[in-house]
């Protein structure tokens, strides 16, 4: 396989970053360009020891723009898009939903659109290995109940406004495929957790609200289920796809690793504890306490991966044990990190209530 040329929409926020740090650290790219409007969960720290690599550009820009993704594309001739930019964060579409519908429906749209009509002009060879890989969540599929796991073929059935913008441009992705012969892979994965992830999602909110004293604030009874994918893990998988992935297929990606969210605030506890024992001997869970649930939450997800592992031979290799000591480590090693987005961002206030 020949060194590829990669557009990354989103490079600078948490998955996107993690997949720009996996291609260098593996030597898989032979230029890396990543478009990234640069929203609030947007960091170019993500990414500084990259920013002077010979062979990696940043453009400041807006996957809704036709001009700039229209250029990019004339002007890098990537072999493959990755596409990572998206309004993410269920509490915030709450709030403010036409943002999620602008840039995950919108903005999808631009990016199919321009690089269809790019791909028109080039010579056979380069349209047949170019690839599109639309990067989708699990939430698409809606809630399970306590039995079953989602397949590639669940009918969609979203509860928020980021779930139903997210299907929506999934099912644009899908069209262009089976409309245009477009080259595009469509990858749907479970929660994802690790370094660099913005400190509005449960596992870093809970990591710095234990390390700055705050209550530790769980939605409803706490047992709502998610299958919980270490970041690491996804981008092998992403890149397993862009490899081997067969065109127009859609890849449900997991980590096999089912947990209710209290479970999950009482680990981090139970691993803190550990690590950095308070002083009174108390334990960091007697800050626990539950709060009103987010509207329209979702009781439980589960990914059912076999056919990225039997067909594409991928599986995760960190379990949630040894990922989420990975993850406390990273946030207690790089407290300047998340505590210059407390200072200029994000104070760890309480998002998408209904009133």
């Amino acid at each position: 396989m020949y060194m590829k040329t990669y557009l990354i929409t989103g490079g600078c926020g948490f998955i996107g970053s993690n997949f720009i740090h996996y291609l260098f650290e593996n030597e898989l790219a032979d230029q890396i360009v990543n478009l990234d409007k640069m929203t609030y969960a947007g960091n170019k720290e993500n990414l500084n020891f990259i920013d002077n690599q010979p062979n990696y550009s940043f453009i400041k820009g807006d996957i809704c723009s036709p001009e700039v993704v229209g250029d990019l594309l004339q002007k890098y001739n990537p072999d493959v898009v990755v596409h990572f930019a998206a309004e993410s964060h269920v509490d915030r579409s709450i709030d403010g939903p036409a943002e999620f519908i602008q840039t995950n429906v919108v903005g999808t749209l631009n990016l199919l659109y321009e690089s269809n009509q790019w791909l028109k002009n080039l010579n056979s060879d380069l349209k047949n290995n170019f690839r599109f890989i639309h990067v989708s969540t699990d939430e698409v599929y809606g809630s399970l109940g306590n039995e079953g796991k989602f397949i590639e073929s669940t009918p969609y059935d979203p509860s928020s406004p980021y779930s139903a913008s997210k299907a929506s441009s999934d099912h644009i992705a899908r069209s262009w495929f089976r409309t245009y012969d477009f080259p595009v892979i469509i990858t749907n994965c479970s929660n994802n957790y690790g370094p660099y992830q913005f400190p509005e999602k449960l596992i870093p909110l809970m990591i710095i609200n234990t390390l700055t004293g705050k209550d530790l604030p769980v939605y409803g009874t706490g047992l709502n289920v998610r299958d919980w994918l270490y970041v690491r893990d996804h981008c092998e998988a992403i890149q397993t796809v862009v490899d081997i992935g067969g065109i127009g297929e859609t890849y449900n990606i997991g980590g096999d690793n089912e947990i209710a969210n209290i479970q999950i605030v009482r680990t981090i506890c139970d691993i803190l504890d550990e690590l950095i024992p308070q002083k009174s001997g108390g334990s960091y869970s007697d800050s626990i306490v539950y709060v009103d649930d987010r509207p329209g939450h979702d009781f439980r997800y589960a990914i059912d991966a076999s056919k990225i592992k039997n067909k594409l031979g991928w599986a995760p290799k960190e379990s949630f044990e040894t990922g989420i000591k990975k993850t406390i480590l990273w946030y207690l090693n790089n407290q300047i990190w998340w505590k210059n987005i407390q200072e200029k961002i994000y104070q760890q206030e309480r998002l998408g209530v209904v009133k």
